[in-house]
């Protein structure tokens, strides 16, 4: 439709042009129609060029858009392989402790170099709450050590806190934690999304997410940005009023 309305305006301009040219006895009155006419012609051409950088704009924030979905998709994918790495350590660790009818003692060295691979997948993984999960296994660590758990037992309490884990990974809400801001540590408001997107705000105003690095570790950054900001506000009113469903326009933390 614009395009017609284009080619109309320029059929339009070409008659006036040559009414101009073969009726000079009209005067100023022709004249005026001209500058009219070429005021508007250039006004089509500005709108042309306007429509087009649109396109290309449009064009090029499809393509961010789907760069930015495949990073998520490769981040969710991380994490789910992360967990069932965990879990197959400890199914596998079961089903030979009752085939082979391990003893306790024997089972220590296995519990031991889970709980090794447990501690690496935490430390190394999503930044939440990274002291209190680190701490949960090493107090099991330490029960085994000094013979205040049976190995038995400390095999299920493993799977549980791997069952914490997978937990983790779905769930939505508002947490305190202590993160590295600047180098200092600051306490916190926590927004979490399962265990991909991270944002934070501070009692000092600011207001930031967890960032993946070129080298897979994470990083708490602020954001100067106005509109990340508001996205960010919203969405921890969201959650405090329980609204855990919907459309929420938010910063991309993956974004390079």
């Amino acid at each position: 439709m614009f395009k017609h309305f284009l080619q109309n305006i320029s059929l339009l301009i070409g008659l006036a042009i040559t009414l101009l040219s073969t009726s000079p006895v009209m005067g100023s009155s022709l004249d005026n129609l001209a500058n009219s006419l070429a005021k508007i012609r250039g006004e089509v051409e500005e709108l042309q060029t306007q429509l087009d950088a649109e396109k290309e704009k449009h064009t090029n924030e499809i393509s961010i858009l789907s760069s930015q979905l495949t990073d998520l998709s490769i981040e969710e994918r991380r994490q789910e392989m992360g967990i069932k790495k965990l879990q197959n350590s400890i199914e596998k660790m079961t089903l030979d402790s009752k085939q082979a009818e391990q003893s306790g003692e024997s089972l220590k060295p296995v519990l031991f170099e889970i709980l090794a691979t447990f501690k690496q997948h935490i430390l190394t993984g999503f930044p939440f709450k990274v002291d209190d999960r680190i701490k949960a296994i090493e107090d099991l660590e330490d029960n085994l050590s000094n013979q205040l758990v049976d190995p038995n037992k400390a095999v299920n309490q493993t799977w549980a806190l791997i069952e914490d884990e997978i937990r983790l990974s779905k769930e939505n809400g508002i947490y305190q934690q202590t993160i590295l801001l600047d180098g200092e540590k600051v306490l916190a408001d926590i927004a979490k999304l399962g265990s991909v997107f991270l944002f934070f705000q501070t009692r000092d105003n600011r207001v930031g997410m967890a960032k993946r690095s070129a080298n897979n570790s994470w990083k708490f950054e602020v954001t100067d940005s106005a509109s990340d900001i508001e996205q960010i506000a919203k969405l921890f009113d969201a959650l405090k009023k329980q609204i855990r469903q919907g459309f929420f326009e938010l910063p991309n933390p993956l974004r390079k």
